[in-house]
Parts: structure tokens; sequence; C-alpha cells
């Protein structure tokens, strides 16, 4: 599909009440700046979640005068939120082109989390998804002749231009966005699924989220991506990132656990460096976050877990392994790393297939 697919024109009116539920993803390869509108420098993989969700729902209603501009109220868990309200307007303009329509109607949108929100554990991927699927939604309903591929394709699409990474939150259990010679059906504008041959251990993989701190970060990502256009590693970190994207494609087929730690390590640690070292520089992770990072190297190396860790662009950690050592892992995770954690808190999550309607 091109991006001028994605364009449908109807007078039709409907009104009335949908809800969708998105869970936020892990990227275990890291897309780090962009170009155009919302574009990937590099293609990303990332592990879609099943705990780690947002709840949104869009009531809404034919408007009696129309205008040129889209007219909404937001809540976030029953009260108003300002501060989203730029984000969901840039949003909103963004999308108009593609989703015509929505300028003649008034939206209430209602979400609430699962998780901290603005602590670097996506959740705006999954806001910006499960957003993007109650509009799709409403748009079916003026369109019942939809196809289910365009709804997933162009929800992926339009979440995109909310947030980078919302693309990869539409379908699970795995999601790439970013063109790729490698794939064939890759491509800079909406995510797909990595296939069919996805070897069984990934298929049921756990994601433990260490909540090292759940305050706003200081810098969010859309101003980090923005540093990397002038970043003076930028052209090596697009080297890079292209040669782990393939060789992690190859390890999800082939389960090589050895050889997936050491990307997925390599990626977070290279994406923290990469924020180190912009100008001007910026460190997300905590103090706690690198205590817990030695800890569970020494605890992989002393008892040969197949455990690793990532991190977005926060300072929270994700302990990434396989179902079969889920007690071993979450006694480690009490005994040792709990103590990092901000109150004591982390979320049991693993793989997941995607959003879905409620």
């Amino acid at each position: 599909m091109k991006e001028n697919d994605f364009i449908y024109e109807s007078n039709q009116v409907v009104e009335g009440q949908v809800k969708w539920i998105a869970p936020s993803n892990i990227a275990l390869v890291k897309y780090w700046g962009k170009k155009n509108v919302q574009l990937p420098e590099n293609p990303s993989i990332s592990f879609t979640l099943s705990n780690s969700i947002t709840n949104t729902e869009v009531i809404y209603s034919l408007k009696k005068r129309k205008k040129e501009f889209v007219d909404f109220d937001y809540f976030f868990e029953g009260n108003p939120k300002k501060e989203f309200d730029i984000k969901i307007q840039l949003f909103f303009n963004r999308i108009q082109k593609y989703v015509p329509w929505i300028k003649n109607f008034y939206f209430k949108i209602n979400s609430k989390n699962s998780f901290p929100h603005s602590s670097g554990i996506a959740s705006s991927a999954s806001f910006m998804a499960s957003l993007s699927l109650c509009l799709m939604d409403i748009e079916k309903n003026i369109f019942p002749e939809m196809k289910l591929d365009y709804f997933n394709n162009k929800a992926s699409f339009l979440s995109r231009l909310g947030s980078g990474s919302a693309s990869r939150s539409i379908k699970g259990p795995i999601c790439i966005w970013g063109s790729s010679p490698s794939l064939k059906n890759s491509n800079d504008y909406y995510a797909v699924e990595l296939g069919r041959n996805i070897h069984d251990v990934f298929k049921s993989y756990r994601d433990t989220i260490l909540i090292i701190d759940d305050k706003k970060k200081k810098i969010s990502s859309s101003k980090g991506h923005d540093l990397m256009k002038n970043h003076p590693f930028s052209n090596q970190r697009i080297i890079q990132s292209n040669e782990n994207f393939d060789s992690l494609i190859h390890i999800l087929k082939t389960g090589d656990l050895e050889s997936f730690i050491k990307i997925v390590e390599l990626e977070a640690l290279s994406l923290h460096a990469l924020m180190m070292t912009s100008n001007p520089s910026y460190i997300l992770i905590k103090p706690e976050t690198l205590n817990a990072i030695n800890k569970i190297i020494d605890f992989r190396e002393t008892t040969k877990t197949p455990i690793c860790f990532t991190l977005d662009a926060g300072p929270n950690l994700h302990l990434l392994y396989p179902e079969n050592f889920s007690s071993k892992v979450l006694d480690f995770i009490n005994s040792e790393l709990k103590i990092h954690c901000k109150k004591g808190k982390f979320i049991l999550d693993k793989v997941g297939d995607g959003a879905r309607k409620i």
C-alpha cells in the first residue's frame, strides 16, 4: 500500500461510541532519529506486550456547524489532561488528510493506563494506537466494506503520525516498522508482523518491567529524536541498527538465545549512549537502573539463566526471558531487584497478540 491509499472521502455521518485496548511494545532493535513526517531513519523490531495497556473510549457526535479543525476534549483516568491536548491536536492535524471526515465531529476521548505514563514505557505508543483504532472503527461504520488488512494497516499508519512506535502496537507478537531489504513487505509507513517463522521460544517470551522511576522524564522521546539530526554518530548508528536488524531477524527464527541477548542489550546501551552524546547531552537512566543491570548480568553469568535487559527512552528496565524460567526469575526479582524499584513496583508482562476491541 502507498500513502494515498489511506484516504477515504465520504459525506455519510454517524454518531456513537467505540472502545479499544492497545498494548505497549518493547523495541528489541531501536529506532532513534526521524526523517520527514514521522518516518524512521532505521528499521526496528519489537515484542508486542499483553498487560501494559491503554484503554481508550471515543464518544463521537456530528457537529452542528462544520469547521476546518477537529473539536475534542480529552480525559485521562477521569480528569482533564491539558498537557496532552497539544499532542492530540498535532496528531489530528497530521491525520486529517487521511480521515477528512473527522472535522465533522466532536470527540470526547477517555483513556486510562495499566502502567505509568510518560516514564519511558511506551505509553504514547499504546495510547496513539488505541485512539487510531477507535477512529478506524468509526471509519469502518462509514465504510462497512473495508477489509481487515486495510483496517489494521491504516490503524498502524495513523498511529505512526502520533507516535512512531505506536505503529508497532496494533498487531503481535513481533512487529517490524521501517523499510529493510531483508523483508519484502517492510516499509516506513506502517508496521507489519514478522510472520509465521518465529521460533516457539519467542512466542511466549516474558517481559517483567522494573519501575525504577515513575516520574515524567525530563526529555521527551520527540526531543530526543530531533537531537539525532545533527548527532556526530547518526550515520554510524544507522549502519549498526541495520546490521543488528538483519541479525535479529535470523535469530528470531532460529531461537539462538545467546545471540539474542547480545544484540538486545547492545541496542539498549547504544540507545542511551546516543542520548549521552547528543548536543545538549542528557541522561535518563538512574543509579538504581545501573545497580539492577549489574545484578542481572551477574545472575546470568552465575546461574546460566538466559535473561537479558533492555530499556526504552527512560530509566525503567525490561527483563526478557523464556517462559520456562519464569519461577526462577521471579525469585531473583523478589530477592535482588525489587529493592531497586520505586516502592518495590514491577509489572509482569509477556508477548501478546496485539490490540482488541472491547
